[in-house]
């Protein structure tokens, strides 16, 4: 049985299915809710051209809290199974960020929904569960 549990969360139901199925295979475990905040995000919303960069400080905020929110819905959900969770955020490339926090937090697990990010970002960027899979120092398991 993993002691340290590392679930990455966003906003989407997969993300949630991977929460549960973590609070409820892995209750006797140390499980952290991470959050990834994307810088690539900042750019496309602040519509940076020429290197210009209106209002960067204020998306950053929002993105901030908006991550806090998201683990704050994510610690409901698992204080409804009776388990208390941990919960981070960091900034960085998603899946990159998710092994680097692996590697550097004693994780023995991780534990992610198949399909968090859809449409032409998961072209573009490849499916982050598949980049985590391959590159993870620890074991996967991916919720569909």
């Amino acid at each position: 049985m993993p002691s340290h549990v590392l679930v990455p969360v966003d906003d989407s139901d997969r993300s949630t299915d991977a929460l549960e199925f973590a609070c409820q295979e892995y209750p006797d475990a140390t499980i952290t809710a991470l959050h990834v905040i994307d810088p690539g995000d900042f750019y496309a919303a602040t519509g940076i051209e020429g290197g210009a960069m209106a209002n960067y400080e204020e998306i950053q905020k929002h993105h901030e809290s908006r991550a806090d929110e998201l683990l704050e819905s994510a610690r409901e959900q698992a204080d409804t199974h009776g388990v208390e969770i941990q919960t981070d955020r960091v900034v960085g490339g998603i899946s990159r960020s998710i092994v680097n926090y692996a590697e550097e937090n004693d994780v023995d697990h991780i534990t992610l929904g198949s399909h968090g990010r859809t449409g032409a970002s998961r072209i573009l960027l490849g499916s982050v569960a598949e980049n985590v899979a391959r590159r993870s120092p620890v074991p996967v398991t991916i919720v569909r």
